[in-house]
């Protein structure tokens, strides 16, 4: 099980610094944290903007999962 939390521990490949660190001091820590949290919610987050809100809802896709 460790494996599966250490490939979701991270913000997905192509998100910027800001966007990384903006979602980790919201609490986001890993991608299953985002399954389901509307993408307006996260655009007001510090450096999250438009290219990692589709970095982060590619790679949701990509394991079946989406944001609200």
């Amino acid at each position: 099980m460790a494996g599966a939390e250490t490939e979701d521990a991270d913000p997905p490949k192509g998100t910027s610094n800001p966007a990384a660190r903006g979602l980790r001091g919201a609490g986001y820590t890993c991608l299953d944290d985002l399954v389901g949290v509307p993408a307006a919610e996260l655009k007001k987050l510090h450096g999250v903007g438009p290219k990692a809100l589709t970095v982060i809802q590619a790679e949701l896709e990509r394991t079946g999962r989406s944001l609200g």
